[in-house]
């Protein structure tokens, strides 16, 4: 193999999966090159809020709010309901919290936090209402000096080119901390803006990669082992088109841009076998004056409708499964669901405000797009939506029933935890998410169904985002891509969405995703030092 330079360890994908796996193989003496498509680090993972889903967690018990691990086991089989993905469960289980207290072991990434954000199926055997998801703390840009740079922006940031500020948190604030942590083990090597193009074999074994930078192709030799973790597809229109099942070409999704499939079409091309393709960590979008959505987790006034005109779920339900209902309605009912309209009064909007400062009126920009439409009745709002009048209005009156009474007989809107803890964000007097079940308080799910009746009337567009797919390369506990006749493909692995999701079409807690691709991640850079130098 010519040019290029021979590492232990070559990563491909710089999210939280790749970064936290680079750091691992470096921090325990392995060469490690990482190697990033875009020139920024973070992917995805640094739109996020870097959730992480980890029951048994240091930061869990030392909040005093986990229950017991054969509790989360349970829970994961319940909503899961898949038997042969019982083994990667067990192994996510037992990696997350080792991995935790790896990483606090290092100064850059401090002491994880716990927040409440109750599990996503509360009525499932194991379920927590204070949830099983842990934060990683801000970091202060002038901590990571020049670093700072090079963590990919906010979508604020990206899209309408808000300031940064002095502080990164959520995502960024764990990219920027695992990149610092990385880079000062003195085994690790970045390469920004390269391309991975194929996989270099040496018999059935995954031996280096090929890559781009500018003009220049490259191969990197990996003497120990490739870790594919680049993200999922959600940007490849036409695998998109291929693999699921409503026509989405990746224009509304919120993953990152560079995200078209090139680690899972490298796998495949060597024999990998895949799983889930047509599957994606879904998120109904807000589309915003530029066109283009933006993940939206709850709704806590209005309602959405059809093309029908009528309203078709409960709006505030957890987001990938408000997703998913929006496909299985759109796939299955003859009428459109994708896109669906959410319509308020004006009383909502002088509760919640729109988009911006809940003291100012909207941004003129939302109604010179469409993005928000005003009319003075529900029967013109009706036809600047293109529903039928009638059928909106018997809507919104047998909503505003539901409002009258405090009880969403139709879909329960404000009786989950998740409900309650979207209402609660935002201050208003739910109580705390472990209240939730005080149902003999007047008027407590009462600020979930606010009636609809003060005009002007308003209309949003609610399209069908995701936060990435999340069907990709099939592997085994210790993240090792397979072969279709379940055999190991030697030296490589692969997790976070370029790998099946361990949860299946299941996503059981806030910081799944994220939680999945650090753990596998781990798996796969202690069964690379496990194995050795023999196995190269």
């Amino acid at each position: 193999m010519a040019g290029g330079e021979t590492y232990d360890v070559v990563v491909v994908g710089s999210g939280g999966g790749g970064l936290i796996g680079a750091y691992v193989a470096a921090s325990r003496g392995l060469r490690t090159l990482l190697i990033e498509k875009t020139d920024r680090v973070g992917g995805t993972t640094a739109y996020s809020g870097a959730g992480i889903w980890y029951p048994g967690s240091a930061p869990l018990r030392r909040a005093g709010v986990e229950a017991s691990p054969e509790d989360a086991r349970s829970y994961l089989r319940s909503v899961v309901a898949d038997d042969s993905r019982e083994h990667l469960q067990d192994a996510y289980l037992d990696a997350g919290p080792r991995l935790i207290d790896e990483l606090e072991q290092n100064p850059w990434f401090q002491s994880f936090v716990h927040a409440p954000v109750p599990d996503y199926f509360a009525s499932a055997p194991g379920a927590t209402l204070a949830g099983r998801t842990i934060f990683p703390p801000d970091v202060p840009v002038a901590d990571l000096g020049d670093r700072a740079e090079l963590v990919r922006g906010s979508i604020p940031r990206e899209r309408w080119g808000v300031e940064r500020g002095e502080v990164l948190g959520g995502g960024r604030a764990l990219i920027g901390r695992a990149l610092a942590a990385f880079l000062e083990t003195g085994n690790g090597t970045l390469r920004l803006d390269t391309r991975l193009e194929s996989l270099v074999l040496e018999g059935d074994r995954v031996v280096g990669v090929t890559a781009t930078s500018g003009d220049e192709e490259i191969t990197f030799r990996a003497g120990r082992g490739v870790l594919l973790a680049a993200g999922g597809f959600e940007r490849n229109a036409e695998l998109r088109a291929k693999h699921h099942p409503v026509p989405l070409d990746g224009t509304w999704s919120n993953g990152c841009p560079a995200n078209t499939g090139d680690a899972l079409l490298a796998g495949t091309a060597v024999g990998a076998a895949t799983d889930l393709l047509d599957e994606a960590w879904y998120a109904p979008g807000l589309v915003q004056p530029d066109g283009l959505p933006v993940f939206h987790s709850g709704t806590r006034g209005g309602i959405w409708v059809n093309g029908a005109g009528e309203r078709f779920m409960n709006e505030t339900r957890p987001y990938d499964q408000a997703g998913h209902e929006m496909v299985r309605l759109h796939s299955s009912t003859g009428v459109s669901h994708i896109p669906c309209h959410w319509v308020f009064d004006q009383r909502m909007l002088d509760r919640d405000s729109f988009g911006g400062d809940p003291e100012q009126p909207p941004n003129p920009a939302w109604f010179e797009s469409g993005a928000l439409k005003k009319a003075d009745t529900l029967e013109e709002l009706a036809e600047l939506i293109g529903v039928p009048y009638e059928a909106l209005r018997k809507t919104v009156e047998e909503f505003n029933g539901y409002a009258d009474s405090g009880v969403d007989e139709q879909f329960h809107r404000g009786e989950s935890p998740w409900d309650q803890m979207c209402c609660h964000i935002v201050g208003f007097p739910a109580g705390p998410v472990m209240n939730y079940m005080a149902k003999n308080t007047p008027g407590l799910a009462n600020q979930l169904l606010l009636p609809i009746g003060t005009g002007p009337f308003y209309a949003a567009t609610i399209v069908l985002s995701d936060i990435g797919t999340k069907g990709g390369l099939k592997t085994d506990e210790n993240a090792r891509v397979l072969r279709a006749d379940g055999g190991v493909i030697p030296g490589l692995y692969a997790a976070g969405n370029t790998a099946a999701a361990m949860s299946g079409r299941a996503y059981p807690g806030a910081g799944t995703p994220i939680g999945s691709s650090l753990a596998f991640s781990y798996r796969a850079v202690l069964d690379i030092v496990e194995a050795g130098p023999g196995a190269a």
